[in-house]
């Protein structure tokens, strides 16, 4: 549309299953959406769903097969070469219990380690994977980039 700005940043759909720091949200949303942006994906959203280990650990379950919790999963709507890329490129589901321990492993807050997991998440969505060490050198890219945002 001529004279309308372009977007500056993707948009995120946050979904709190649990009572969460309003930093957190705030800032998830916010260096999430810059993410996309840096990466190319201004004019498009995520959703971000933030839930505890017993739900993240049946997500899994049913979609992997595997009766753990984890961290972070990935879902996306599209199929990674697809000629067309959807406005919405996903759902990404954190557990805030892994979150929380791993923060504390790493030695950092739980909204960092949010951001990680969040960046970790969308890199999937862009149909990227770790099977390399390569491929990892990305993963870790955007993990570190997020946390300037």
């Amino acid at each position: 549309m001529p004279g309308k700005d372009k977007p500056r940043s993707g948009t995120v759909d946050l979904i709190a299953k649990r009572p969460i720091p309003a930093r957190l949200r705030s800032r998830l949303k916010r260096s999430l959406g810059k993410l996309m942006a840096e990466l190319g994906y201004p004019g498009h959203a995520v959703t971000v769903v933030l839930t505890d280990d017993p739900e993240i650990r049946a997500l899994k379950l049913e979609h992997w097969g595997e009766d753990t919790p984890t961290d972070v999963l990935s879902f996306p709507t599209f199929e990674p070469g697809d000629p067309f890329v959807p406005p919405h490129l996903g759902d990404i589901v954190i557990s805030l219990d892994t979150a929380k321990h791993q923060a504390e492993e790493h030695g950092h807050t739980l909204e960092t380690e949010a951001l990680i997991l969040a960046a970790h998440s969308l890199w999937h969505l862009l149909g990227h994977d770790h099977t390399t060490e390569a491929e990892w050198a990305h993963f870790h890219h955007v993990q570190a980039l997020i946390q300037t945002l």
